[in-house]
């Protein structure tokens, strides 16, 4: 097999290669021009571009081509044409033209628009992106695109994500040429997104209307054994999980996405997979699609992946850490501390940049990870806390206060690690740990954005990191502008100085989950933002307005309508909840509940029958707490419908959303404990569903 992968990396994609092979010369460097610098495509590359796209799809067995594109639900969208041209005389050929390739007008009435667009204004249009290569999956053709309404509005998350990757390109091009650094002409932001996911047996999935209509269990009490052992972390695959990943990695790598690691997570049937870096867009598009494959081969092996923030309570949710890094077009990754002064500059200007943007936006990046499911994980000692800071470990941190202090700095040796048996290679040691309690942790030559849940896109936090990034070189630039070259070096100094004292109340070193932290970070003034309705407003205050609407990110009506879609879909998330919870326990629960305590009390009754003189006290008990249990779980369930509908009548999407949380969720929760506590008192065979210990443990 191995002998095989460089044939089959990429052979499901339109590659570089291939457009080579099959494009005229002339038109073949049209179409990188506008790949490399963002050049208009004309119709004729357009067309040529079409005829070898189609040529090389049929040859590969595709029928049909589909504009592929990300609209506001978080999943993709697709409509799916065939290559077919009637020619006239009863037969068809397979023809595709230029015009069907750079635009598609798939029905933008259904998809979500906070209100840009109205029901009945059906008009909408995908825009081929040259940058995201093509590729085949399924027999048909996927054109990787952006998505727009009728009159121009941005319906997609691709479209703002490419106009974030312009506006960090310009300031950095721009900081670099001020800096002296005159070589290079573009700055490229690379990500590799850690996707984390749970794999359940299908056969008992399908038995739980929770993980079907929620991707989460409502209900269920712990299994006696969860990850307390830590015996499952980069633990020995087993066979159908190891079975499962080995296809995953061959789907993969068909349509050229860099899978490259794979291990056991903490929790018990916990997994992750880590690709290498790409480009933002790129890596944003691989992401999409490595979720929907997950999910696509885990049916083949009788599994199903669930890539919900927090499928079970009681262990570890999964998250998506989003490794985030700028590269020079001549392949130097700017947030690399360089070996001379001049590339030490560069890269403690970037630095700074990084960690001022993230102090001015920390509400924006927080909201870039807000989301229902990832409200249950955020805080919760598995991943970092709501509270956005940076951690920078000790060697950077000494540099900082060097810089502040006007000391000297006196560069840390690389420490060897003895590791006490002869037999074990002597290895260097990092300059400093990894702090996994950090939601924003620099780690050697990129930063890993950790807030993010498994299921979201991962575009939203890099639209958010790149534009806040943007607007910090700016700054950065409007401040050294007109300074004398042989004056720079002193002139970043100071600029440095007044940058680290004004921001380092974001850098934290120290343990994210501790409560010293919560407090500390109150008196610094930095946000806690816990809850999703709570994080949403900062969305549209003035200052996140002028932002994207300075770099041309969003206008200011398309930031109003992702925040009341935002809101909406929270809403909608809990308010399918609470109807799922409320289904389950009328239909299943509760009657079984009825059931076997009736099955109790008849059993009672029998033995005081044929033998009066044995006692019945353990089993009048039980019937007491059933009953005990049936009834307050009766009167939970209705007062869940009352406040169910109270939220589903509310207007005003914030108010509706703040309900949920407070509400709903709260009464949720007050039913589930005891509704856990009751499954306790049940026999498998009578509960309606897999129980904790077979989802998490049947495999």
């Amino acid at each position: 097999m191995h002998q095989e992968i460089p044939e089959l990396y990429g052979s499901m994609i339109f590659s570089d290669k291939v457009m080579r092979n099959k494009l005229p010369k002339d038109m073949y460097k049209a179409l990188r021009k506008t790949i490399e610098n963002g050049t208009h495509l004309e119709l004729d590359v357009a067309n040529s571009v079409a005829v070898a796209m189609k040529e090389w799809a049929v040859e590969n067995g595709a029928t049909h081509y589909t504009h592929w594109f990300q609209p506001m639900t978080g999943f993709t969208a697709e409509k799916h044409d065939s290559f077919i041209s009637p020619s006239g005389d009863g037969e068809v050929i397979m023809d595709f033209s230029g015009k069907e390739l750079v635009k598609g007008e798939p029905d933008a009435s259904s998809f979500p628009s906070g209100g840009l667009r109205a029901t009945f204004e059906a008009r909408g249009y995908t825009a081929w992106d040259p940058t995201s290569p093509a590729f085949i999956k399924d027999q048909t053709l996927y054109i990787p695109t952006a998505f727009c309404s009728y009159n121009g509005e941005v319906l997609d998350k691709k479209t703002p994500l490419l106009r974030s990757m312009e506006a960090l390109n310009d300031e950095a091009v721009r900081m670099l040429h001020l800096l002296g650094n005159n070589t290079v002409t573009r700055v490229s932001t690379t990500i590799g997104p850690e996707q984390e996911y749970f794999l359940v047996d299908k056969d008992l999935y399908d038995k739980r209307k929770d993980l079907i209509f929620c991707g989460r269990t409502l209900l269920g009490a712990s299994a006696p054994k969860g990850q307390e052992m830590e015996d499952h972390y980069f633990g020995t695959l087993k066979p159908k999980v190891s079975a499962y990943m080995h296809d995953l990695d061959v789907e993969l790598w068909k349509l050229g996405i860099p899978a490259k690691t794979k291990h056991n997570e903490v929790a018990p049937a916990q997994h992750e997979l880590a690709p290498v870096f790409d480009t933002a867009n790129i890596a944003v598009d691989h992401n999409q699609l490595t979720m929907e494959i997950m999910k696509k081969v885990a049916e083949k092996h009788g599994l199903v992946c669930l890539l919900h923030e927090k499928p079970f309570e009681g262990i570890n949710g999964s998250g998506k850490h989003n490794n985030w890094s700028l590269i020079t077009d001549d392949g130097v990754n700017l947030l690399n501390p360089g070996r001379t002064p001049a590339q030490n500059i560069q890269f403690l200007v970037f630095l700074m940049a990084v960690i001022k943007a993230v102090d001015d936006y920390a509400d924006l990046m927080r909201i870039s990870a807000a989301s229902a499911g990832n409200d249950h994980r955020l805080g919760g000692n598995e991943a970092p806390p709501a509270i956005v800071s940076v951690f920078l470990g000790d060697e950077l941190n000494a540099v900082l206060e060097s810089i502040e202090n006007d000391t000297y700095f006196g560069k840390q040796e690389k420490i060897q690690l003895d590791t006490g048996a002869h037999v074990l290679p002597h290895f260097t040691k990092d300059n400093t740990d990894r702090n996994r309690t950090s939601p924003f942790a620099f780690t050697g030559n990129k930063f890993e954005f950790r807030m993010l849940g498994s299921s979201a896109s991962v575009s939203t936090p890099n639209i958010v990191l790149n534009t806040a990034v943007a607007e910090a070189l700016a700054q950065f630039y409007e401040e050294l502008s007109g300074t004398e070259p042989e004056n720079m070096e002193h002139a970043v100094h100071e600029l440095l100085k007044r940058a680290i004292r004004k921001h380092k109340k974001v850098i934290f070193n120290g343990n994210g989950y501790s409560s010293e932290w919560v407090s500390e970070a109150k008196k610094r003034g930095l946000y806690n933002l816990v809850s999703t309705p709570e994080c949403l407003p900062y969305f549209t205050t003035d200052r996140s307005v002028e932002l994207f609407t300075k770099h041309h990110i969003f206008t200011k009506e398309e930031i109003f309508s992702r925040y009341e879609i935002l809101l909406e879909n929270y809403a909608k998330t809990i308010g399918i909840e609470a109807r799922t919870m409320i289904e389950m326990l009328t239909k299943d629960f509760l009657p079984a509940v009825s059931l076997y305590s009736g099955q109790t009390a008849q059993n009672a009754a029998s033995k005081k029958t044929l033998l009066p003189g044995l006692s019945t006290v353990s089993e009048e008990t039980l019937v007491n707490k059933l009953t005990d249990a049936y009834t307050k779980i009766s009167e939970g369930t209705e007062e869940l419908k009352e406040l169910t509908k109270k939220a589903a009548s509310m207007e005003q999407m914030q108010q509706a959303a703040d309900f949920c949380q407070k509400e709903l969720l709260t009464k949720m929760q007050q039913i589930r404990q005891i509704v856990d506590e009751t499954e306790a008192l049940l026999p498998d065979s009578v509960l309606p569903y897999p129980t904790y210990d077979q989802l998490l443990f049947s495999i």
